[in-house]
């Protein structure tokens, strides 16, 4: 038996990166898997490696109320309910915070901020409906502290944390747990955009990612898509059902300090 068996849920964000690895995840663990995103060809290339029988692609652009209400209806469609949601899909842009357009900072707040509301908002009648399930909404180890540069992915990322609490407290009569991931560096497409070009290779790229987070993480390493995909799971199956509302740094030890040696 699977930890998910019998369950429904949507994955957004899932044609790559820590989503792909999230939704292939789930379906190894009995769910059926709607995978979620903007990019249609990976995404419709992951549902049918994962199986017709466990899993639709559906287009999602998360800051489109009208995408959502599609989403829900296709999952349910296909497979009859919504029990669960991970809000993974999101964007990331580097600029000083005082050099930052109005018109970048605000696509950063819809696809992030407003794409996670949006989420909850969503499913969130559909997963009481169902008897209960999870949402579990991506933040980022930057809703835990400062870092410059990315000062408006760092402040949806709070907010993150914010909707999180509230959605836990509102929604737990409903049987619904709400929590939040707080991934560090991990190895994906946004952090690593070598990722994208079709003549680099991965294991040199992953090899000197590793090489610059040897001093600023403890365990001497990035983090890999999977190893966020496992906490996801964590957070959705009955291994966490005493959990709701929390928060949980998943960085190689990131956040604890900096060293010295």
């Amino acid at each position: 038996m699977g930890k998910l068996d019998g369950r429904v849920v949507v994955v957004t964000g899932a044609a790559r990166g820590q989503g792909e690895q999230e939704a292939r995840l789930f379906a190894e663990e009995g769910a059926r898997v709607v995978v979620a995103d903007v990019l249609d060809e990976q995404g419709a290339a992951v549902a049918k490696e994962i199986g017709e029988d466990r899993a639709r692609y559906v287009h999602l652009d998360v800051g489109r109320e009208d995408d959502w209400g599609a989403a829900v209806a296709v999952a349910k469609e296909a497979f009859g309910k919504v029990d669960g949601l991970v809000n993974n899909a999101g964007i990331l842009r580097f600029n000083a915070l005082v050099d930052t357009p109005l018109d970048e900072f605000m696509e950063v707040v819809r696809v992030n901020q407003v794409g996670c509301f949006l989420g909850v908002k969503a499913v969130a009648g559909e997963i009481g409906a169902a008897g209960g399930g999870t949402i579990v909404n991506t933040a980022s180890y930057t809703a835990m502290t400062g870092m410059a540069a990315v000062g408006t992915y760092a402040a949806t990322k709070h907010a993150i944390l914010g909707l999180t609490r509230v959605a836990a407290m509102e929604l737990a009569p409903s049987g619904i747990r709400v929590n939040a991931m707080c991934p560090g560096a991990i190895d994906t497409p946004m952090s690593n955009p070598s990722q994208l070009d079709p003549e680099a290779d991965p294991a040199e790229t992953s090899a000197a990612l590793d090489e610059l987070y040897r001093k600023l993480v403890p365990l001497g390493r990035v983090g890999r898509p999977r190893e966020v995909a496992d906490l996801a799971l964590f957070l959705t199956c009955a291994d966490s059902s005493y959990i709701t509302g929390q928060p949980f740094v998943i960085d190689g030890g990131w956040l604890a300090g900096v060293s010295v040696i």
